[in-house]
């Protein structure tokens, strides 16, 4: 059977190739190898041009991470420490939106996460320091990564995936304070922090806010791909 097609969400950043800085399209080639190694074929989504469409193409749909979620989506005004892309913002939750109208799989990760709250209604705590005293969830210095429990609720699509706890790697300096329409399934034991959310009406919607591509554990990357050959294998 043909591997399921997952579509990546890409950065639009400055970026050095050779001697040359341009503006790219580029994403870390974890996200890459996690969908590889669990058995989807990745293609790269680019933010220049949306068009639900592109979701006719592909079986599943990976919201990668990286800049802040704009604030305006939500109604806040910027934090000093915000930094946004609105155009990335504004392509992203066009295709999030088609994907859960389309019931298509979708996996939020880090900023992922966060802006499925946003397109759900939601909003965000801007800067994790101010409200959490302090900087546990994005070392100021030291490791790339910091790491923390996670605790799932039973009953549910990530405790099925994980069981009822994992240590989670940790790299964001916001993170959701009101899940919209999402139902929270996973939390920081230390500090409360949403860790999961899921749309229990979809096939598979979940959104973590950590970065499981960057681990050896891709459970959560497995079950996404999973259900992705699931809706691939329905549709042929």
């Amino acid at each position: 059977m043909p591997r399921p097609i997952i579509g990546l969400t890409t950065y639009a950043e400055d970026a050095r190739f050779g001697l040359q800085d341009t503006f790219s399209a580029v994403l870390p080639l974890s996200y890459v190898h996690a969908v590889h190694e669990t058995g989807g074929r990745a293609v790269l989504i680019t933010p220049d041009d949306p068009d639900p469409e592109i979701l006719d193409g592909v079986d599943g749909i990976l919201f990668t991470g990286g800049s802040d979620v704009d604030p305006a989506l939500y109604g806040d005004t910027p934090h000093g420490a915000t930094r946004v892309r609105p155009q990335r913002d504004q392509a992203e939750v066009l295709l999030m939106r088609a994907a859960v109208e389309a019931g298509k799989p979708l996996l939020g990760i880090c900023r992922g996460m966060q802006l499925m709250a946003v397109a759900y209604g939601g909003r965000l705590h801007q800067h994790l320091p101010d409200v959490l005293g302090h900087h546990g969830h994005r070392p100021a210095s030291g490791p790339k990564f910091g790491h923390h429990t996670v605790e799932m609720v039973p009953g549910t699509c990530i405790h099925d995936i994980l069981g009822d706890r994992i240590i989670a790697n940790s790299f964001h300096h916001q993170g959701v304070a009101d899940p919209g329409r999402l139902t929270p399934t996973g939390w920081c034991p230390e500090d409360e922090l949403i860790e999961v959310v899921e749309d229990p009406d979809l096939p598979f919607a979940i959104g973590v806010q950590w970065h499981p591509e960057d681990t050896d554990d891709f459970r959560v990357i497995a079950a996404f791909v999973e259900a992705a050959a699931k809706q691939r294998a329905l549709a042929s």
